[in-house]
């Protein structure tokens, strides 16, 4: 099992494009195996503390093998809407685990 956290921050009056490539991507990850456990919209009254801005969404995904989240990545239908994660997003982190 292949867990990944991903932090994410979104450009200024992008979040229209970002959640239009995340209508895509989430149900995509399905047919490889990815589960979304939880997304995250935190806001300031839920932040206790950081260094660093508050972020967008905050991401806890799974997939069963890594060779599911390669076949994802590679997946011909995302080049058709991934477009609108690289106008939308700032910066992310990634953290995997298993």
């Amino acid at each position: 099992m292949i867990y990944i956290t991903q932090i994410i921050y979104i450009h200024e009056d992008k979040e229209d494009l970002f959640l239009e490539f995340e209508k895509h991507a989430i149900p995509l990850m399905n047919k490889y195996n990815g589960k979304l456990i939880h997304r995250i919209r935190p806001n300031k009254e839920s932040y206790i503390d950081g260094v660093d801005e508050i972020p967008y969404e905050i991401h806890f995904i799974s997939f069963d093998s890594q060779d599911d989240l390669n076949c994802f990545m590679k997946d011909d239908s995302r080049n058709d809407f991934v477009h609108l994660k690289n106008e939308s997003v700032r910066s992310s982190r990634i953290v995997i685990g298993n």
